[in-house]
């Protein structure tokens, strides 16, 4: 027993020590805006506050001197490349899709992918200055290189290959369902072929690591969960319902938030508004798609960007996520809890939290009882508090602070893994 006490020890001192860490994303990370940037933002500050973190961030577009040095202050020791890819307007992103169209990589992938970020990874792995390596979802992964002499891990927010295959599924005009029909068996073999290249793949559900494991029930999978800032989401006083007010947050340029937009004010709003017709809906996020723009009126409210989700949260008498198409986890979910919110989510938009149906959350997956979930909470204040507190106990046990902990641990381990793994 004494030995094995031993042990124990000397492993808890390995993991608590501090790890080298070369970290890998595509694209900019601030603002810090969407659910993977919210993610990844969180679990970088935190680690950094114990660990040795270079952070490599390369993106397309203008170049933006002004991101470059916010992110230097706030991970100092980044690096970032601009890769002057074009990606600015929707005829840019067909010409380029076309461009790629027979590449064997999926273009989520392909994109993302750039000389200079392949030289500075192997750089940076062949130079004996870090631990390990992580690649910040899957759209980097092109840029390491075939054989990892250095060990690393594929932080995968979601799994992407079902992501296109639900987007191929529910799409009905048929240019974007046929590219999406594409997209998907390109991502599922490549996603395939890329769990058995890294060394260690983290997930963010036990759904999506089983996903995984499906393709490839060699690799070598961890979960750690989402998170959620709980001194910047605070619980709000008990919400009122005059009038009652709706809430959606989310990037609105994002197609499974567009989807969801449009069939919430399909097929369910109207049913709110017969029971309820004083109540308004508020989408509240970034970017609309001009198809998110078309669903505004006199009862819907589009909002586009704003400088706090916060404040429109905090005005919520509920908060909606009718997603019928996704993959990894859904980081608003627990931020409307934290902020103690009632909820009412499709399964597919709450897959993977470890959630509560009826205490701290309620599920519906179509139009009819969905809209009677919201019905209900708008009526039966005693209910609606009810599912508040326990929405707030809930989220405060899944602060950045413990995720991290969880993420260094991975890594930590990962350290010990074989030189090099090759395809």
């Amino acid at each position: 027993m004494g030995n094995r006490a031993q042990i124990a020890a000397e492993e808890s001192v390995k993991i608590r020590k501090s790890v080298r860490i070369l970290w890998v994303k595509a694209g900019k990370l601030l603002p810090v805006d969407t659910g993977g940037k919210i993610r990844s933002y969180n679990i970088l500050r935190h680690l950094a506050r114990q660990h040795a973190v270079k952070f490599l961030s390369y993106y397309g577009g203008p170049r933006d001197s002004e991101y470059e040095a916010q992110i230097e202050r706030q991970l100092p020791g980044s690096e970032t490349i601009h890769t002057a890819v074009p990606d600015s307007s929707d005829l840019e992103r067909g010409f380029a899709y076309a461009k790629k169209l027979f590449h064997a990589a999926p273009f989520a992938v392909s994109k993302f992918t750039d000389a200079r970020v392949c030289q500075a990874v192997e750089g940076a792995s062949n130079s004996r200055q870090f631990d390990v390596a992580v690649c910040d979802f899957l759209s980097a992964s092109l840029n390491f290189p075939d054989r990892l002499a250095l060990p690393s891990v594929l932080f995968q927010h979601n799994v992407e290959s079902s992501l296109w295959q639900r987007m191929a599924h529910t799409e009905s005009h048929w240019v974007r369902r046929a590219v999406y029909k594409i997209e998907a068996g390109k991502m599922k073999r490549y996603e395939t072929a890329t769990l058995a290249r890294f060394h260690s793949v983290i997930a963010v559900s036990d759904t999506d690591r089983q996903q995984m494991l499906e393709m490839d029930s060699t690799c070598q999978i961890t979960v750690v969960p989402t998170g959620v800032d709980t001194e910047k989401y605070q619980p709000a006083p008990p919400s009122t319902a005059v009038p009652p007010t709706i809430v959606f947050t989310g990037s609105m340029d994002w197609e499974p938030n567009v989807d969801a937009m449009e069939y919430f004010c399909a097929e369910i709003w109207p049913r709110v508004l017969a029971a309820a017709p004083t109540a308004r809906f508020q989408i509240v996020g970034r970017d609309p798609h001009p198809r998110v723009k078309k669903l505004a009126s006199e009862s819907v409210e589009v909002t586009g960007t704003v400088p706090s989700v916060e404040e429109y949260l905090r005005q919520a008498t509920v908060v909606v996520v009718p997603l019928r198409i996704g993959g990894g986890t859904r980081l608003k979910i627990f931020e409307a809890m934290a902020m103690s919110k009632a909820m009412v989510s499709t399964t597919i938009g709450a897959e993977g939290l470890d959630v509560h149906p009826g205490r701290d959350i309620f599920f519906a997956d179509d139009a009819e009882n969905f809209a009677n979930s919201i019905v209900r909470l708008i009526r039966d204040n005693t209910l609606r508090h009810q599912s508040e507190r326990a929405a707030a106990e809930q989220a405060r046990r899944y602060d950045w602070s413990r995720i991290a902990e969880k993420f260094a641990e991975v890594l930590a381990s990962a350290t010990h893994a074989p030189a090099a793994v090759s395809v």
